[in-house]
């Protein structure tokens, strides 16, 4: 059997994507298309991330169109803005060539995407999504900037952290780099490294675990075709609200819409760029 095959089973074992946590995104659609925390207004950051996480289990915003005419009509003031929005569109099945045509004109001689490490890695996906080609020496540019611990940091002079890290595993296998390549397999390492006995994993070494920086790195082995095991899941699922929505971690339960929806792609085991 597959190693991703096994992930799945695994998920479905725990339950998979709970439907009742997939009607709780659904219902945080607004009149206005887009999607929001209870008691705020639209925000074109949880929508885009709602878009995913629903596509991500199989299903789509009530309102479709209105959600993706929502997101194309916002602003898009950093490069990573730019780039998520462009994954969320391609997950509503909305064209994105003017944005896609953008992130192209952010990347500089040397590969780079943007001001940010964090810029490249999304800037890969969402290029991947919009099926461009990838820039000649991305890679290379990333690659460049793995630390010896095999981890990835927000920024060139950042220090590195599991949620880059996860986002890395992910660019990479999206421009073609082989799950049995050394960057992947550092970069997993560093992550098994990082588990926190709970089961799931902190942003930050020896900090506490949280659902978001858990489900990213179970996304980034999913991408690399590689067993999470079943405590991250079990760790993600003991966090899960009787009404449906997730906990931050076992201490907050801030954002549920956000964190809901970044929660879902992971129990349905489906790395980005969602295909």
């Amino acid at each position: 059997m597959k190693v991703l095959a096994v992930a799945a089973a695994l998920v479905s074992l725990h339950g998979a994507v709970p439907a009742q946590s997939v009607r709780y995104v659904l219902g945080r659609q607004q009149p206005d298309g887009g999607f929001a925390e209870v008691g705020r207004a639209s925000s074109a950051g949880l929508t885009a991330w709602a878009a995913l996480g629903l596509r991500a289990s199989g299903t789509q915003p009530t309102k479709s169109l209105e959600a993706a005419a929502f997101l194309a009509s916002q602003e898009t003031p950093t490069a990573t803005d730019l780039e998520l929005t462009t994954l969320a569109l391609v997950a509503l099945g909305h064209p994105v060539d003017g944005l896609a045509d953008r992130i192209q004109g952010l990347v500089r001689p040397n590969g780079q995407i943007g001001a940010l490490v964090n810029s490249t890695m999304w800037g890969m996906l969402a290029l991947r999504a919009a099926k461009r080609p990838m820039p000649k020496g991305t890679v290379k540019w990333l690659l460049a900037r793995q630390t010896r611990s095999g981890a990835w940091s927000w920024s060139p002079s950042g220090a590195p952290d599991a949620d880059d890290t996860a986002v890395g595993i992910e660019a990479l296998r999206a421009a073609g780099v082989g799950a049995r390549r050394l960057p992947i397999l550092r970069a997993l390492g560093y992550l098994r490294r990082a588990q926190r006995p709970d089961g799931g994993y902190a942003q930050r070494p020896g900090g506490p675990s949280n659902a978001q920086t858990t489900a990213w790195v179970i996304q980034a082995f999913a991408a690399a075709k590689a067993d999470p095991g079943r405590a991250p899941v079990r760790y993600l699922l003991r966090l899960r609200r009787p009404d449906g929505s997730f906990r931050y971690s076992a201490k907050y339960s801030t954002t549920p819409l956000w964190v809901t929806s970044e929660v879902l792609p992971a129990l349905a085991g489906k790395p980005f760029p969602l295909e």
